[in-house]
């Protein structure tokens, strides 16, 4: 087993109804992860409020917005995080790009303006995993689409500002896994949890 870790959950479904899968997922997750002794906080995005980004000006000099102040002291006390989305039009739902926007801002986890992009990274020494639901099959996701989205979140979001290594659980044909897949995806997430992986 390894080394109790500071884990960040965060939920990404803009729905936050306690039936949704990625909820009970994240759930797992936790279960999982105190149960192996580690520490966890929860970020469940759709019950916060902030507003939208709208301009370059906004996003290098405005202020974070107070709901968020929050959200970004939990990233600077997680060692671990994991980000919990369905997938929507091929993409993780705008909520959640926006709460990324928002906190990613630069002095906190991008270098400010000027700053070599290959420079230390704000956020360096964290890992992170990332847990995407889907309509279709999960193979078909990755070799077809490329995993085109969690890829570009991997690199340019989380890799960006310092996120090292970063996984991935691509859990598809959510309509039809019926009782027995959702208990097998259960299992998974919560050994996943118990070694902060």
């Amino acid at each position: 087993m390894s080394l109790p870790h500071r884990i960040l959950l965060i939920e990404g479904h803009p729905d936050t109804a306690p039936e949704r899968l990625n909820h009970a997922l994240a759930n797992a997750y936790a279960d999982g992860a105190l149960a192996g002794g580690h520490a966890v906080r929860r970020l469940v995005v759709g019950t916060l409020d902030f507003p939208l980004l709208r301009s370059q000006n906004a996003w290098q000099n405005g202020p974070v917005p107070e709901g968020l102040r929050g959200a970004q002291g939990d990233l600077v006390w997680a060692q671990h995080v994991v980000i919990f989305f369905p997938l929507w039009m091929g993409d993780m739902p705008a909520l959640l790009k926006a709460f990324l926007e928002q906190v990613a801002r630069p002095g906190f986890a991008v270098g400010p303006e000027g700053a070599s992009p290959f420079g230390p990274k704000a956020l360096g020494g964290r890992s992170a995993r990332v847990v995407v639901t889907m309509g279709m099959p999960a193979v078909v996701y990755r070799w077809f689409y490329r995993a085109h989205s969690v890829k570009a979140l991997e690199r340019n979001i989380l890799g960006m500002v310092g996120f090292a290594p970063v996984n991935e659980t691509l859990i598809g044909s959510v309509e039809s896994l019926g009782d027995k897949g959702t208990s097998r995806w259960f299992k998974t997430l919560e050994k996943l949890g118990r070694g902060a992986a």
